[in-house]
Formats: C-alpha cells, sequence, structure tokens
C-alpha cells in the first residue's frame, strides 16, 4: 500500500451519509489512493455499517481506508489505519494498539514534532493548514518552506492539507509533498471523478 497521491477526506456536511458511497466512489473512480473517515459526532454504532462499506469500497480499487481520531472504531472494523491529531490520545498508545496498521499523525508546522512522531512510529505525518480551509476556519496558515524542511530529515511521507485546490496543490507538490489532502476541492466539484483525475496529473 503506497502513501501517494491525493489522499481525500470524508465531511459530514459535504459527503452526508446518504451520498458518501456514491461520492467516494467516484473520487476513487479518479484515483484518490486514500480515503479518510472524519466524523467527530456519530456514534460507533452509527458509524460501523459504514466503515465496513467503505473499507470494501477502498479496497475493490486498491486504496486505503483510515479512521480519523477514533482508534477504537478504527480497530473494530479493521480499517487499514487511523490519524491521529494534537488533542488525540497518546500517541505510544496508540501506536502499541493499532501495530500492524498505517498510523498518520497531524504535525501543524512542526518538523520536530514530525521528527518525535517518525521515532514514535509514524507512517506519515501530515502538515497544514497551507491556505485558509474552508472546513477547518480557525486553522493556523503554514510557511510552505516547512516541506522541503521536513523531505530533508524526514525518511516517511509528508502530507499537505488545508485549504488545497488543483490549481495551489502543484507548488506543494513541486515542494516535496508525497499525499495532498483534500475536503472541499473535490466534494463541491461538478464532477468528483473528474477533479481527482486533475490531482492526479498533479504528480506526474
Amino acid at each position: 500500500m503506497k502513501l501517494k497521491g491525493l489522499y481525500v477526506i470524508t465531511d459530514e456536511k459535504l459527503t452526508p451519509y446518504d451520498k458518501m458511497l456514491d461520492m467516494v466512489e467516484k473520487a476513487l473512480k479518479g484515483g484518490a489512493s486514500i480515503v479518510q473517515l472524519r466524523d467527530k459526532n456519530n456514534s460507533d454504532e452509527f458509524l460501523i455499517p459504514y466503515c465496513n462499506q467503505l473499507k470494501d469500497l477502498c479496497h475493490k480499487y486498491d486504496a486505503i481506508f483510515i479512521v480519523n481520531d477514533r482508534v477504537d472504531l478504527a480497530l473494530k472494523v479493521d480499517a487499514d489505519g487511523v490519524h491521529i491529531g494534537e488533542e488525540d490520545p497518546d500517541v505510544v498508545e496508540v501506536r502499541e494498539k493499532t501495530k500492524g496498521k498505517i498510523m498518520g499523525v497531524s504535525c501543524y508546522g512542526s518538523v520536530e514534532r514530525a521528527l518525535q512522531m517518525q521515532e514514535l512510529g509514524a507512517d506519515y505525518v501530515a502538515f497544514g493548514s497551507f491556505y485558509p480551509s474552508p472546513t477547518k476556519p480557525k486553522s493556523r496558515i503554514v510557511p510552505k518552506s516547512v516541506i522541503s524542511e521536513a523531505k530533508k530529515v524526514l525518511k516517511i511521507p509528508v502530507c499537505v492539507i488545508g485549504g488545497l485546490t488543483v490549481e495551489n496543490s502543484k507548488e506543494l507538490i513541486d515542494l516535496g509533498a508525497d499525499l495532498v489532502a483534500v475536503i472541499s476541492d473535490v466534494w463541491t466539484a461538478p464532477d468528483v471523478e473528474k477533479r481527482c483525475q486533475e490531482y492526479l496529473k498533479l504528480f506526474k
């Protein structure tokens, strides 16, 4: 499983549950290599059937299925991995629990934190926001130089996130970003599959 390319993240408003599987399948057809379920509100019981369907869908397209924050949910559905942020559980504990799975960690603008996380067993790190983000309006903006600094010292893939569009992602990929994580620009596109194909071209 390769940690490279387009990383799409679900959103309770932009990918409502009655349309989510259909939307995610379009993204996968367009070439998304990772799908992350991000849901802070619904119960595990509610999410388990969706997680199972998302996982099967991802595997059908040789993509990776990740659960955001919720380690126990990720384990219950045997997701391919989990992504954790600053306020989330202890990384060492998460690594223990999720042995053999992918663990991604948000590092915002800190290369130092990324190095620590690599030491603790992270499989990839995410930096951002690089641009104002419609889904996370309070995020602080990180300088683009973080990407090239991180690439010099890290052995693991670097993911970028925050206000990304097809137009502004090229620069970040040229600086060395391995993964581009997108929410709004994919899900609000008139043609989700086509938008994902446009991202894919940026990596070629």
